[in-house]
C-alpha cells in the first residue's frame, strides 16, 4: 500500500497535541481530518475543508458505520427508559433489601457489585451506586475517597469487558472501519488480555476483604475510623445531587421488572441474532446488526411493558425515548469524527507506514507494551477513553499483520491503555462523576485512587511484555 510517508502521521499527532492543550477531543479531530484532506490534495486548504466535509457526510456510505451511530444513541434511550419507568430506582431497592449489609466488606462488596451488574453505561452505574452506597459507607464509617475509588474503579474497566453497551458498539465500528472482517470475534478474543481492566476490578475485591490500604487511601481510612471524619478538614465535596439525572415518573411504583426487562431481551436477542445473520456459527453473525437488533428489541419490550401497566402514554414513550437519544448526541458525534479520521488514516497510509517504521526500529515483542503506554498517556492527557480509541486503533491495526502481532493482544493493549489513562485523569468525565456520587473532593479522589491505578497498570505493562513475546508470530 502507498503511503504520505512521514506527513502521514501529522493528523494523528495533530489531533493527538491538540486534545492534550485545549481538551477538547471533537474540534481536534476535526483539524486532524481537515490536515489530513489538505496533505492529500497537494496542500490546498480551501480543498481539504471540502474533503473533509465530504469525509464525515462519507462516514453514512457503510451500513455498519450507521448501524453503529443509531443504535448507540438508541443505548440512551434504554437509560432514561429504565429511569422514567421507575425500574432503574426499584431495581436499587431490591438490591438493598435482599442484601444483607451489616459490616464495612459488605458494603464495600455491594458498591463492587452494584457497579458491575448495571452495565449499560459507565455514569449512570456510578450514580446508581453511589447514591446507594454512600449512605450505608457513612454509617459504617468508611471515608468517602474509598467509596469514589470503588465507583470509579468499576465503571469504564467493567464496560470495556461487559460489551453490550456503548462502549462495545463504539470499538466494533472502528475495528470494522479497519478492514477487520470479523470484528466482533477479534474483540471478544482480545477481552481476556485486557489485563488492566480485571486487575483494576480484582484489586478492588482485594482492599474491601483485607481492609489492608497504603498510600493516602490509608491515611483516609485512618481518619474516618479514628476522628469519624468522613473526608479531609477544608475539603470541598462535589455534591450528587448536582448531577442532572432523570427521575421515575411521579406516582409510579418502583419495580426491578421495568428495569431488568428490556435489559435482559437486549442480552436475550443479541446472540439470537448474531446466530441468524452467522448463520448459525455466532462467530460468523453481524455484531453492528446483532446489537441495533438487540437495543430495538429491548426498547419495544419496555414500551410495551410501561404502556400496559399504564405508566406511560404513547405520546410519553416517543418524548423519553427522544430525550435518550438526545442525550447521547455528543456520543454519536464522536463516531462520525472517529471514523471520519479512521478513514482519512487509512488513505494517508498512517497505520501501514508506523507498522514499518516499528518493525524496523522497535522489538516487536514490546510493542503491545509501548501500545499499552501511549494510549494510557493520550487519555490521560484528554480525559477520554473514547477519543484515544479514535485515534489509536487506526495506528495499531495496520501493525498485526504487517509486523506479525497478535491481534486480539494489540487491541487489548490500546483498550486497557485507553481504559487506564480515563482512570487515572482529573479530568476524565468518570472520575469527576465518581466524585460527585460520593459527594467527596474531587482532588482527594484521584490522589487516593493513584497510587491504586498505578499498581494495576504497572501489573498490566508487566504482562503485555511477557504476553506480547510468547503471542509474537515469528
Amino acid at each position: 500500500m502507498d503511503t504520505y510517508g512521514w506527513l502521514s502521521i501529522l493528523p494523528p499527532l495533530l489531533a493527538i497535541l491538540l486534545a492534550i492543550k485545549t481538551k477538547q477531543v471533537y474540534i481536534s479531530l476535526v483539524f486532524g481530518i481537515w490536515l489530513g484532506w489538505t496533505i492529500i490534495n497537494s496542500w490546498n486548504p480551501l480543498a481539504g475543508f471540502i474533503h473533509t466535509v465530504n469525509a464525515l457526510v462519507a462516514v453514512f456510505n457503510d451500513a455498519d458505520n450507521t448501524r453503529v451511530i443509531l443504535f448507540s444513541a438508541m443505548i440512551g434511550a434504554v437509560i432514561t427508559f429504565t429511569q422514567y419507568s421507575g425500574g432503574m430506582k426499584g431495581f436499587v431497592q431490591w438490591v438493598t433489601e435482599k442484601g444483607i449489609v451489616k459490616t464495612r466488606k459488605s458494603a464495600g462488596l455491594l458498591a463492587w457489585f452494584l457497579g458491575l451488574i448495571i452495565f449499560i453505561e459507565s455514569n449512570i452505574c456510578v450514580l446508581v451506586s453511589g447514591a446507594v452506597s454512600r449512605p450505608i459507607f457513612d454509617k459504617l464509617r468508611i471515608s468517602r475517597e474509598k467509596l469514589s475509588y470503588i465507583l470509579d474503579s468499576t465503571s469504564a474497566p467493567k464496560c470495556i469487558i461487559l460489551p453490550l453497551n456503548a462502549w462495545g458498539a463504539f470499538i466494533l465500528g472502528l475495528l470494522a472501519a479497519q478492514g477487520i472482517e470479523q470484528p466482533i470475534r477479534v474483540f471478544l478474543a482480545s477481552i481476556p488480555f485486557n489485563f488492566y481492566a480485571f486487575i483494576a476490578l480484582a484489586l478492588v475485591i482485594f482492599f474491601v476483604l483485607t481492609e489492608k490500604d497504603f498510600g493516602p487511601m490509608k491515611k483516609a481510612e485512618e481518619r474516618v475510623q479514628k476522628k469519624g471524619e468522613l473526608m479531609k478538614e477544608g475539603a470541598m465535596p462535589l455534591i450528587s445531587d448536582d448531577v442532572i439525572a432523570m427521575e421515575a415518573k411521579e406516582g409510579v411504583r418502583p419495580r426491578a421488572i421495568n428495569m431488568v426487562l428490556p435489559v435482559a431481551v437486549m442480552v436475550i436477542m443479541m446472540p439470537v441474532v448474531l446466530l441468524i445473520t452467522g448463520k448459525g456459527n455466532l462467530m460468523e453473525g453481524s455484531g453492528s446488526l446483532s446489537v441495533l437488533w438487540a437495543v430495538i428489541s429491548g426498547l419495544l419490550a419496555g414500551a410495551v411493558a410501561y404502556r400496559i401497566q399504564g405508566i406511560m402514554r404513547t405520546k410519553e414513550i416517543t418524548d423519553i425515548f427522544m430525550k435518550g437519544v438526545g442525550g447521547l448526541i455528543p456520543l454519536a458525534s464522536l463516531m462520525i469524527l472517529a471514523f471520519s479520521i479512521g478513514d482519512t488514516c487509512n488513505v494517508l497510509g498512517t497505520g501501514p507506514f508506523v507498522a514499518q517504521a516499528a518493525k524496523s526500529t522497535i522489538i516487536p515483542g514490546l510493542i503491545p507494551a509501548i501500545l499499552f503506554l501511549i494510549s494510557c498517556f493520550i487519555a490521560f492527557s484528554t480525559g477520554t477513553s473514547w477519543g484515544t480509541f479514535a485515534i489509536m486503533i487506526p495506528i495499531a491495526v495496520p501493525m498485526i499483520n504487517l509486523i506479525g502481532l497478535n491481534p486480539a493482544l494489540v487491541i487489548a493493549s490500546v483498550l486497557g491503555g485507553s481504559v487506564f489513562g480515563d482512570h487515572c485523569s482529573p479530568i476524565s468525565d468518570t472520575t469527576i462523576i465518581s466524585s460527585m456520587a460520593a459527594a467527596t473532593d474531587h482532588i482527594e479522589h484521584v490522589r487516593t485512587q493513584l497510587p491504586y491505578a498505578l499498581l494495576a497498570g504497572g501489573m498490566a505493562l508487566i504482562l503485555y511484555v511477557i504476553f506480547g513475546f510468547i503471542l509474537f508470530r515469528h
